[in-house]
């Protein structure tokens, strides 16, 4: 009996209980031969409908989607030497068939005649819009390219992609390939006795078998979980400054240098912008977004820029004065690695709390249940667990469904809560598992339900103790949650448009920031706190606190993110013959307060523009913050103490932002919602900003 790959196994869910790396080859090239015949039989009929092109469309990017998907999925929760080796033989192979199915000329031409068409006018507003992003999409991927310049772009294709792999693989392996292993009780004073559990638990997991909070040793890694607190909390300069030399330089020398891969990408990227027709890449991003060009981008940033850098420089003048107050040596010219730390220390001093007061009142358990609470107020569905009815990649991996009273269940989800540098890459991220659609759903039911995988990266539990968050964790949840509700509670049945898809990059932030905004409003902050051995709520006084220190060096934050988003712009759109760390230092120079180390190399990490989704378009975060400052001001205005008004709102949001996905334009949305066009008031009201302030030219 020959038993089925299960990556080709037609079960509801991903059988991740079962599949390995040996897999993937076989079944991503079974399933490429099967769907490259599928797509000759389209191209070979291609009628101007709907139902002869962009069904098809659905199903065969559907089948791709869902088992490339997984294997993706894997690499990035479960990474291997053996799983990188069969993805990386195996990418070129569904690069090349993604690109056919995207330059096919039947299929754009039955797509412009269905367009021209009297049918075209009987869809619907979403299938009209699917049939005009299609059209789009395939421009914007070398649809219109012959010949050589055809066979150039496609190779690009390949090499780009390849190329992220690497960049991501590298930063992962010198992520873990460095650690600070403390023996000294010295060298760890100052440090939360969560930091000092969580490092002993790395030791032992090193192989330390003794090691333990109390005596050591203490493993520091890069990890965020680590990382972070160790820079705010280490009293020993000279280890923070190795921690973070370390950080800003990884991937950056020997086998696992990115330096080269990034030089590679721009040009590569310059390269493919220009045999579609564009001057940039950066003008290339923008055709799929939702910023009109790359000047309307400008704008943005250079408003918040005016909002934000005088406030930066007071906030830096201000932690000079006060490590002099405390008599630290360094304060006259503090370094990258003091400012965390005495950062750490004022905000202490002056809200009259410390970080680590609030984990033990936010068990993820409890954080769970009130961030589940939140969205039936808001949105009306419930959420419960249903562990073990679906297999999993991790013993800690969580399942769950979602429910509507009145129409059962419309979703589910995967959690993967916990930090494993070993295996998992930083950060945190939603990804679809399967998304909504009529068209695919299964044997006598009316929809396919969508189904979310909702990744973090938190302090995973130690000694017995539940995961105790962190408040940035906390927020962090909250982000990602909002990614998942979009992709769950759309309203959308053609899975071309429903929940994230087609919504355009620089909105796709909106509802996740919004759900952020949450953690700052007292009823569910004190909602979804219980402190783990005493079942207290978080007391009033520590919400007060939190609140007011929402604003605590908001400039510093806001200008970082600003400095992120002007270098990727200038180097998708501005390309000279520096090099990309000149080119980091130039735009240094306008855009942070302390400037950069010589050797810093925060380029070779920064998965975002160069293995991730924003390659001219990291901005799409301070743009959909605008956005979602903006909505959440909906709530402020109808009273955030107004049950009935809160719900009302509520809806309203879940039915437009939530509903609609990619099935019309993000500003039509937001508008529907609104009523108005966004504006940036709520933004720098919540942030402290709002009043004027000049920025330094030059």
């Amino acid at each position: 009996m020959v038993l089925k790959n299960p990556l080709l196994d037609a079960c509801v869910l991903p059988r991740f209980d079962r599949i390995e790396p040996v897999h993937v080859e076989p079944a991503l090239r079974e399933l490429l031969a099967a769907l490259s015949s599928e797509l000759s039989a389209v191209e070979r009929e291609a009628a101007p409908t709907w139902q002869a092109l962009v069904e098809p469309l659905e199903r065969i990017g559907d089948r791709l989607d869902r088992t490339w998907g997984v294997v993706g999925h894997l690499m990035a929760v479960r990474n291997s030497e053996e799983l990188r080796r069969a993805y990386e033989r195996i990418q070129p192979e569904v690069v090349n068939f993604s690109v056919r199915l995207a330059q096919s000329r039947p299929i754009y031409d039955g797509l412009k005649r269905l367009k021209a068409s009297a049918a075209f006018d009987e869809l619907d507003a979403a299938q009209q819009r699917i049939v005009q992003l299609l059209l789009r999409d395939a421009e914007l991927t070398g649809v219109g390219l012959e010949g050589a310049a055809r066979e150039r772009f496609n190779r690009i294709q390949t090499e780009l992609a390849a190329l992220a792999t690497r960049f991501s693989n590298h930063v992962l392996d010198a992520t873990k390939a460095f650690a600070l292993s403390l023996r000294d009780r010295g060298e760890v004073d100052g440090l939360p006795a969560s930091l000092r559990e969580l490092s002993a638990q790395a030791a032992r997991e090193a192989g330390e078998s003794g090691a333990s909070a109390a005596t050591g040793p203490w493993r520091i890694t890069l990890d965020a979980p680590s990382f972070v607190p160790f820079m705010e909390h280490c009293r020993r300069r000279d280890l923070r400054e190795r921690l973070y030399r370390a950080f800003i330089t990884r991937a950056c020398n020997g086998s696992l240098d990115n330096g080269p891969l990034i030089e590679c990408i721009l040009r590569l990227r310059r390269e493919q912008a220009s045999l579609l027709g564009f001057s940039s890449y950066a003008e290339l991003s923008l055709a799929s977004k939702m910023a009109e060009d790359v000047p309307a981008v400008d704008r943005l940033l250079e408003e918040l820029r005016g909002a934000s850098f005088a406030a930066a420089e007071g906030e830096l003048d201000e932690l000079r004065q006060f490590a002099e107050a405390e008599g630290a040596p360094e304060a006259g010219e503090l370094q990258h690695w003091d400012v965390p730390f005495w950062a750490e220390r004022l905000r202490e001093k002056r809200y009259a709390y410390r970080e680590e007061e609030l984990r033990p009142y936010f068990p993820l358990p409890r954080v769970l249940e009130g961030l589940f609470g939140l969205a039936q107020r808001l949105f009306g569905v419930q959420i419960t667990p249903a562990d073990g009815e679906a297999p999993v990649w991790h013993e800690d991996v969580r399942f769950f469904r979602v429910r509507e009273q009145n129409r059962g269940e419309i979703a589910a989800f995967y959690l993967d809560p916990y930090s494993r540098p070993a295996e998992k890459r930083g950060g945190a991220w939603m990804d679809e598992c399967r998304g909504r659609s009529r068209l695919l759903a299964e044997p006598g039911r009316p929809l396919r339900l969508p189904v979310a995988y909702l990744i973090c990266n938190q302090t995973p539990p130690i000694d017995g103790k539940p995961s105790l968050l962190t408040f940035a964790e906390v927020e962090t949840l909250f982000h990602e949650f909002g990614h998942a509700l979009q992709h769950m509670l759309t309203r959308v049945d053609y899975g071309l448009a429903s929940g994230i898809r087609n919504v355009e990059w620089d909105a796709v932030e909106l509802a996740s920031q919004f759900m952020e905004n949450w953690c700052y409003d007292l009823d569910t902050l004190i909602g979804l706190s219980s402190h783990f051995e005493t079942g207290a709520p978080l007391p009033q006084e520590l919400f007060t606190k939190i609140r007011a220190a929402r604003t605590y060096r908001a400039g510093s934050r806001m200008l970082r993110q600003l400095f992120f988003s002007f270098l990727d712009l200038e180097l998708h759109h501005h390309p000279g013959s520096d090099n990309v760390f000149e080119t980091e230092s130039r735009i240094a120079q306008r855009n942070t307060v302390l400037r950069p180390l010589p050797e810093d190399r925060f380029l070779c990490s920064f998965e975002h523009i160069f293995a991730g989704g924003y390659a001219a378009g990291y901005y799409s975060y301070k743009w959909a913050e605008v956005l979602s400052a903006d909505a959440f001001a909906a709530f402020e205005e109808a009273g955030l103490e107004d049950e009935s008004a809160v719900r009302a709102t509520g809806s309203r949001f879940r039915e437009t932002v939530l509903a609609l996905g990619g099935s019309a334009p993000a500003m039509e949305v937001f508008r529907s919602f609104r009523g108005c066009a966004p504006s940036t008031r709520a933004l720098l009201r919540h942030t402290g900003l709002a009043q004027p302030r000049t920025a330094r030219s030059g």
